[in-house]
């Protein structure tokens, strides 16, 4: 039975003038979906019963049966573990912002982490999605799907998704077609209409779809993970090093802010004695001379199959500062969601 998740707009509409229905049916039936979160046939109260009845008969709501939600100690973040069709798992993240205001709820900033593949075959080895392998590609129905879960518990807390980051389980490039097509779903005006900028798409470097992603020109903002300035180090952490080495990933990002005009964000972990060294900073510096470009820097999280231990934190501010001196800009970024497992590289859908 197909997602209703996987139809846009103009798809559902040939769907339902091919069951004889008017086009404004299957609008209605988009703007349920998308403004006001229904997820089960009976809901769309403004479609006839026996439409209603077609619906429930031939399209699939419910792509994500959530298994566990946990919160961590300070209530701020929020991971929900979801089963599939096939059995499959995937996590997602909720990641709330500043102080919840019911007088002026878009205060707050609650951005989502949402996966793209149920696992991951890059195989970065500090990475808990890295070490569980590779699974299968998540369709954009069930790509989509993983917002509106969200969007529809803060909706009823009269909160809303402020940004969207696919930076959960999977690689985005890796399932190209899917992931933009989600984008462009939860974009589209006349549905969620979530703007293109409020979305960050992370890649691990995929030369070829970092160059083809700038072609699109679109407003998503991109994130490169890099982690080393040298090949030997980056092969030694991330495999997809040895297909496309530092010099190459470079030189897409020179292309991607040359057709662009946008900044480029480099995603570092900072990992104690490894890559958080005021010479690592300098040859970061000389590898990025030139480029529009942030580094966002984390201390490593920890996972299970990787010994590497995470800087502290005056290591992490030499490390910043040693970049900023040379021209870089740099932010430490906070660290969320550690005892719940939910932190950057910790998500591998575990059900124990």
């Amino acid at each position: 039975m197909k997602l209703i998740y996987d139809f846009d707009l103009p798809a559902l509409t040939e769907l339902f003038q091919s069951w004889d229905e008017p086009a404004y049916r299957a609008k209605q039936t988009w703007e349920g979906l998308y403004r006001h979160f229904w997820n089960a046939p009976e809901e769309f109260t403004s479609l006839s019963k026996p439409l209603r009845e077609k619906l429930a008969a031939n399209l699939q709501f419910a792509p994500l049966s959530p298994i566990s939600q946990m919160a961590s100690s300070d209530k701020q973040t929020i991971k929900t573990l979801f089963r599939l069709h096939d059995g499959q798992v995937i996590e997602t993240v909720l990641m709330r912002y500043g102080t919840r205001n019911t007088q002026n709820a878009t205060r707050s900033r609650n951005t989502l982490c949402i996966s793209t593949q149920a696992g991951c075959a890059m195989g970065c080895v500090f990475c808990a999605t890295g070490q569980m392998g590779f699974k299968r590609h998540l369709s954009s129905g069930e790509i989509v799907a993983q917002a509106l879960h969200y969007a529809r518990l803060l909706h009823e807390q009269n909160e809303r998704v402020t940004n969207i980051v696919l930076m959960g389980m999977g690689e985005p490039f890796h399932n190209y077609d899917n992931t933009m097509a989600a984008i462009d779903r939860l974009n589209d005006e006349s549905g969620f209409n979530f703007g293109a900028r409020r979305f960050t798409l992370s890649t691990v470097g995929l030369v070829p779809f970092i160059r083809r992603f700038a072609d699109e020109t679109r407003q998503v903002n991109l994130a490169v993970s890099l982690h080393a300035a040298d090949d030997e180090t980056r092969g030694a952490m991330m495999p997809v090093n040895k297909r496309y080495p530092i010099a190459e990933v470079i030189e897409a990002c020179k292309y991607y802010v040359h057709k662009t005009g946008r900044r480029i964000t480099f995603e570092w972990a900072l990992i104690h004695g490894v890559n958080d060294t005021p010479e690592t900073a300098r040859k970061l510096a000389v590898l990025l001379k030139g480029i529009l470009c942030h580094v966002n820097a984390i201390p490593l999280n920890p996972t299970t199959g990787y010994e590497g231990k995470a800087t502290d934190r005056q290591r992490a501010q030499i490390f910043k500062e040693t970049l900023e001196q040379a021209g870089v800009p740099c932010t430490i970024r906070m660290r969320r969601g550690i005892d719940i497992a939910a932190g950057c590289g910790q998500l591998a859908g575990s059900t124990s």
